[in-house]
């Protein structure tokens, strides 16, 4: 059983995969200063929610953003499991991710898995648009490899500096806005946030179009996906499970490679 797990600077996701496929998925609040011992014992009740424990991980792949979290989840791994867990990174992803970029190691665990799943997934050329704390975007093209992308503030990020910076506009749900033209304050907040996102990366990724001189599909991932999806005119396919795919492909190719 291959624990995989996405960790975000606010959300981390987690999942299961059986057989190369994913079976049980959690998303929960990311806590920057939880240890490595937190981190195990916070696995037990999500494992225990499907029958599962933690003897049954027999591997662990890992994408962080987050340096503090990346170290405390290899010492749990090793705990768990008695070796390493497999770290995401240009380097590791192998012949999986081939880069066109000046400084591969640069390039954040997430962006990796995000680009080698969509390959496998969709093919080259291939755009993936990731909505987390960041607005990430992810350039595969046509001879597949990852020539770069953009990050930009995130919905959630955009939508909280709001309402920190405007006093008297107060935190609502982002839900699907049914107007372009707010007939209140909530129904204004939403089209501006939920629409705003949309058409931004329906800009940029028509910017980014141009520049390639041809089009491409356009993968769309992370939290907020299916709602700003649902507002885009670019955007092809939705795939909330596209960084975990990513991790799996990278962690059976390493497996494969060290079993030869």
């Amino acid at each position: 059983m291959l624990l995989a797990i996405d960790v975000g600077n606010t959300q981390t996701v987690v999942g299961i995969y059986q057989d190369g496929s994913l079976q049980y998925r959690w998303r929960v609040a990311t806590n920057k200063s939880h240890t490595s011992d937190e981190l195990r014992v916070k696995l037990v009740p999500l494992l225990a929610s499907e029958g599962l424990k933690l003897d049954d991980v027999r591997g662990v792949a890992l994408a962080s953003v987050v340096p503090a979290l990346t170290m405390a989840w290899c010492a749990a791994a090793y705990r768990m499991i008695g070796k390493d867990a497999l770290v995401c990174s240009a380097e590791t992803a192998g012949s999986l991710f081939e880069a066109d970029y000046p400084n591969p190691h640069e390039i954040g665990a997430d962006r990796v898995a995000d680009a080698v799943a969509a390959k496998a997934l969709y093919g080259a050329p291939v755009i993936v648009v990731d909505f987390g704390t960041a607005t990430n975007m992810e350039v595969v093209d046509a001879d597949g490899r990852f020539i770069g992308g953009v990050i930009a503030p995130g919905v959630e990020t955009s939508a909280s500096a709001l309402f920190s910076h405007a006093t008297k506009l107060g935190a609502i749900d982002l839900v699907d806005p049914h107007t372009a033209i707010g007939h209140n304050t909530e129904e204004a907040i939403q089209a501006g946030i939920v629409y705003g996102e949309a058409d931004r990366v329906d800009g940029i990724i028509r910017r980014i179009f141009a520049q390639l001189g041809y089009e491409t599909p356009v993968v769309a991932t992370g939290g907020l996906a299916s709602r700003v999806a649902a507002q885009s005119q670019t955007i092809t396919a939705i795939n909330p499970e596209l960084t975990l795919e990513g991790l799996r492909l990278v962690y059976e190719a390493q497996e494969g490679a060290a079993s030869v």
